[in-house]
Formats: structure tokens, sequence, C-alpha cells
């Protein structure tokens, strides 16, 4: 289940490098949600072991379009 569904980013055909994924989520959350949920989710992000954790965070986190 997406933490913020009304939070839509959009990802695919973008650069799928892992500090703009992370800059376009955390721009998106701190427009619709507030700093907190963005600085949130920017320790988490970089708290990933892996670009594919990355992903999965991204996606349980926001709607990604």
């Amino acid at each position: 289940m997406t933490k913020y569904p009304q939070v839509k980013v959009k990802l695919i055909g973008e650069d799928g490098n892992a500090f703009a994924i992370i800059g376009a989520v955390k721009t998106a959350l701190c427009r619709e949600v507030g700093h907190e949920a963005g600085a949130e989710y920017v320790t988490a992000a970089f708290a990933s072991d892996s670009y594919d954790a990355l992903l999965r965070l991204t996606m349980d986190t926001v709607a990604v379009i």
C-alpha cells in the first residue's frame, strides 16, 4: 500500500539515476505533504542497500506514473 497515493511522481521516461529519483520524489513530497515527509523519504532512500530497494521504497511512498 502506498503511503502517499495522492502524490504522483512521473518517473517513466525520465532520468533513472538514483539521485534524480530521490530529488523528484523529495520535491513532490515537500510540495504536496510537507518538508518532514520529504526529509523522511530522503533518509530512508539513502539507507537503501540497492537500486531495487530504492525503487521499492519509492513505489511504497508515492504513486509512480
